[in-house]
């Protein structure tokens, strides 16, 4: 089994799902994404949970970004890893979602969708079909949720349904060009009343 950095799933997944604009760099020099705020991630075969070693920062100016970027990598060498370098990410607004994708022994691959963030495993809200599904069945998948209000206004919250739907269609036939993937997540996968965005993704092959 070989797992992904963040870095190279998104090679594979921005044919399916806009990926938020990043770019991969070994010093802060090299950055060409300048609007405030930006996520800087640590990119390594070695820290694939990113945030389990601090390894993600919000940075809101220049200043902020020297000393975050001194600071990721100073974890990286202490930690001795093999560094691919350091992510630097658009900072992106809106709601929290989980798209993944499973192969399961039995249905072969699976599609998930739920509430994401840092609590999907404590909210435990989503839904699975086999894939590939079709665009009813990714409208089925919203409306099974708990929190399905969601997506019909609540508290005035507008979100773009429509391209979430396409999305989660596109991600379900991803397994037919890429057989090899066990597992897939992208958490969270942004959206907001213009858009949504993939900011995190995880991709294991055999």
């Amino acid at each position: 089994m070989k797992s992904l950095t963040e870095y190279d799933s998104d090679k594979i997944l921005r044919k399916y799902v806009p990926i938020a604009k990043n770019q991969l760099v070994k010093s802060s020099k090299e950055i060409k994404i300048k609007k405030f705020p930006l996520a800087l991630k640590i990119m390594s075969q070695d820290a694939l949970h990113k945030s389990e070693i601090n390894g993600v920062r919000k940075v809101n100016n220049q200043q902020e970004l020297e000393k975050n970027f001194k600071d990721l990598l100073s974890i990286a060498r202490k930690r001795k890893l093999k560094l691919q370098g350091i992510l630097v990410q658009e900072y992106f607004d809106g709601q929290n979602f989980i798209i993944g994708i499973k192969k399961d022994e039995t249905f072969g691959h699976v599609i998930l969708f739920g509430l994401g963030g840092i609590f999907t495993e404590i909210v435990k809200d989503f839904s699975i079909r086999k894939c590939p599904i079709e665009f009813n069945e990714a409208e089925s998948m919203l409306e099974d949720l708990r929190a399905k209000k969601i997506f019909h206004g609540f508290r005035n919250i507008k979100l773009n349904v429509k391209l979430l739907k396409k999305i989660l269609v596109r991600i379900s036939n991803l397994p037919k060009k890429h057989k090899n993937i066990i597992e897939l997540d992208i958490n969270p996968f942004i959206l907001n009343e213009k858009t949504g965005k993939a900011v995190d993704s995880r991709i294991v092959l055999s």
